[in-house]
């Protein structure tokens, strides 16, 4: 099954639009075309990957135009390219791996860590320590192989093109020894080298803000420069990554992010409780 990638969800959105416009069951397309109505649902769920020949006939059952169909044929085939993410995929679990692959096409990314250093933002030393204190017991070559992952995620930020990147982090996440302190240190340094950078904004919440609606775990919200495409939002629980698309907990996970930007201090605040901290070890 392949990573349910952002264009292969707009994709599906846009064979589901047009099948609906044309006033077609799932059932009667499928029989149009000799599939099955749980194939086509599939496809329109981003399960799984559809081909440029199937997307060309279903488009032109539909009645769609030229333009249209060749554009989504275009769209099918990019679906079906390899990500970089590839080669690591039998590293990790499948919704862990979707959320990469939704991740690698965010035009921004927020993301807000009660416990840990967001995981884009984090040195190889406090990688290392945070897999080696994680559910699994990994082998050495394991821990890196996941290192090298998490390295690779975070090219990202700093590319030609890179995402926007708001990470909001819980005062007690920095407080927390990942590592031991030489380890801390480089990763205080490292974020405040980040914030440097002009799509990065980091923000600090104060142990001072008491409980507040992130205090239960991690969330990250996703955005893509295509209209088309919906946010995405994201939980971390203790059985992985689940990823939400429904319209209610999108409200959600909007509504509690905006609160802990209104909870945290400024960026500048932040940075110099940064400051204060490294001058303070």
């Amino acid at each position: 099954m392949a990573p349910k990638t952002a264009r292969a969800r707009r994709l599906g959105i846009a064979l589901r639009t047009h099948r609906e416009a044309a006033g077609l069951t799932l059932e009667a397309a499928a029989d149009e075309i000799n599939s099955t109505r749980s194939t086509l649902s599939r496809y329109e769920n981003a399960q799984t990957l559809v081909s440029p020949a199937t997307v060309r006939a279903l488009l032109s059952l539909y009645g769609v135009g030229p333009d249209e169909i060749t554009a989504a044929v275009q769209l099918a085939k990019d679906t079906r390219k390899p990500g970089w993410w590839v080669p690591y995929s039998h590293l990790l679990d499948r919704r862990t791996i979707d959320f990469i692959a939704l991740e690698a096409e965010a035009t921004g990314i927020a993301n807000f860590e009660p416990s840990v250093v967001p995981g884009l933002l984090q040195t190889a030393d406090y990688i290392r320590g945070v897999m080696r204190g994680g559910p699994h017991t990994l082998s050495d070559d394991q821990v890196e192989q996941r290192v090298q992952l998490r390295l690779d995620r975070q090219q990202r930020i700093s590319d030609d093109e890179p995402p926007i990147f708001d990470a909001i982090i819980d005062e007690g996440a920095l407080l927390r020894p990942v590592g031991d302190r030489s380890v801390m240190e480089q990763q205080l340094q490292h974020l405040l080298k980040m914030s440097e950078l002009p799509n990065v904004t980091v923000q600090v919440i104060p142990l001072s803000a008491g409980y507040h609606r992130g205090t239960r775990g991690s969330l990250h919200i996703l955005e893509f420069a295509d209209p088309e495409d919906p946010l995405i939002a994201s939980v971390e629980t203790v059985a992985g990554q689940m990823v939400l698309d429904r319209p209610g907990d999108l409200r959600t996970c909007t509504k509690i992010m905006e609160h802990l930007r209104t909870v945290a201090l400024s960026p500048t605040d932040s940075r110099n409780l940064l400051l204060h901290m490294l001058k303070g070890r």
